[in-house]
C-alpha cells in the first residue's frame, strides 16, 4: 500500500513544540534525530524554525544529555551556528514583555498573559492565531 510520509524535518518541527504537561514530545524528537541526523537537510530545519531557533537548540542538547557521546550525529556545524546565535542574541523589549510559552503549552504560562504581565505570542502576527 503506497503512503504518504512527512520529511523527519517537518517531523521534528511539529514536536519540537509539544512541550504539554500532559504531553511532551522531546523523545520523539530524540528517537527522531537519533535515527535521521545524517540525512536531514539541515539548512531547512533552520529555516522553518526561524526565529525560533532556540527551540531547536534545546532539543539538540536534550539529544546530548539522553545520549552521551552521540552529539557527533548532530553537525558541528549546526550547534557552532546555534550556539554562535545564543551568543549574540539582543536582550528582548522589556517595555513590553513577550511570553513565547504559550507556543509550547496552551496552559501552563496562561497566568502571565492573563494577569497582563506579558503579551501572548500566540498573537503575534507570524504565528496567525487568534484570541478564540
Amino acid at each position: 500500500m503506497a503512503v504518504q510520509l512527512s520529511a523527519p524535518e517537518e517531523i521534528v518541527w511539529m514536536k519540537a513544540y509539544i512541550m504539554e504537561r500532559e504531553r511532551y514530545d522531546g523523545a520523539d524528537m530524540a528517537h527522531l534525530l537519533w535515527h535521521c541526523a545524517a540525512a536531514m537537510d539541515w539548512e531547512h530545519l533552520l529555516r522553518i524554525f526561524g526565529p525560533d531557533w532556540p527551540v531547536l537548540l534545546s532539543h539538540l542538547i536534550l539529544f546530548g544529555f539522553i545520549y552521551p557521546g552521540k552529539s557527533d550525529r548532530i553537525p558541528k556545524k549546526i550547534f557552532a551556528q546555534l550556539l554562535h546565535r545564543l551568543e549574540q542574541d539582543e536582550p528582548a523589549n522589556t517595555l513590553s514583555p513577550l511570553c513565547r510559552g504559550t507556543l509550547l503549552s496552551r496552559t501552563q504560562f496562561l497566568s502571565g498573559v492573563r494577569d497582563g504581565n506579558f503579551r501572548d505570542a500566540r498573537l503575534e502576527a507570524r504565528s496567525q492565531m487568534t484570541p478564540a
